[in-house]
């Protein structure tokens, strides 16, 4: 079978580990050239361009901090330094602070603070720069969370208000992008086996009330979530826009 996007040049933030690492992989496997951002993890970034390349694929990684807004524009010039054009933007890389309800006296509000600059204004800085350069017909993909849908739990108001503010993003400028025939839509996971759940595993309810919750009984794999976003990337999914599916085995309904 033909590689669907052969050709393409895709942008997947925060691609050094995770879901982004996957979603690298995934784009790879289905023909296009791939740049990944890191903010810290060079070693883990150079690896996933290494594993790229050892498959025939042109990538490459480029250090970039998202919590620094006036790093948006040049991580997409040297993109497309690198490639000619920008075909597919996936908004990836955010962080995860949770576990602290809003009444704690404790309440470290620079952590919180850092994450909405970081999944929001961060994520909106990246895709300000990419849009006026994106190849009409492309694709804006936001990786954004089940808890942008649902919030089952306490003790994650904060997050889930970061990637509730993305969707209602993504669906604005689905509205504006609509006329270049670009399209733009919200991936929400569930819980998946990433460093950022382990890291506030401790803070959310014990992994069989977590399990119960769903009814597919068990979490997702980065290739089901990562397969997801590359169909809405590919040539099948050019009339989906503006739409936020959850992959998340149920956990929603």
């Amino acid at each position: 079978m033909h590689p669907s996007l052969e050709g393409k040049v895709v942008l997947i933030t925060g691609g050094s580990r995770g879901l982004g690492a996957a979603l690298a992989d995934a784009f790879a496997d289905q023909g296009a050239r791939v740049a990944i951002s890191y903010a810290a993890s060079a070693e883990k970034a150079h690896a996933v361009v290494a594993r790229l390349k050892a498959k025939g694929t042109h990538a490459i990684a480029i250090q970039s901090d998202q919590a620094d807004l006036s790093t948006a524009k040049p991580l997409i010039d040297a993109v497309i330094a690198e490639f000619g054009k920008l075909d597919i933007l996936v908004n990836n890389a955010g962080i995860a602070i949770q576990g602290q309800f809003v009444d704690d006296p404790t309440l470290d509000g620079d952590a919180y603070n850092r994450q909405w600059q970081v999944n929001v204004l961060g994520t909106i800085a990246n895709t300000r720069a990419a849009a006026p350069r994106l190849s009409d017909g492309g694709r804006i993909i936001f990786i954004g969370s089940l808890l942008g849908a649902a919030v089952p739990f306490p003790g994650v108001a904060d997050y889930a208000g970061t990637k509730w503010a993305l969707a209602g993003y993504a669906r604005g400028i689905a509205r504006e992008l609509g006329r270049r025939q670009i399209t733009v839509n919200v991936v929400q996971p569930g819980i998946m086996p990433t460093d950022m759940a382990s890291d506030v595993a401790g803070e959310l309810p014990d992994r069989e009330a977590i399990l119960d919750m769903h009814p597919i009984r068990r979490i997702a794999t980065l290739e089901e979530v990562a397969q997801t976003v590359c169909f809405l990337a590919g040539p099948s999914a050019g009339y989906i826009s503006g739409q936020a599916l959850n992959v998340a085995g149920g956990l929603a309904i």
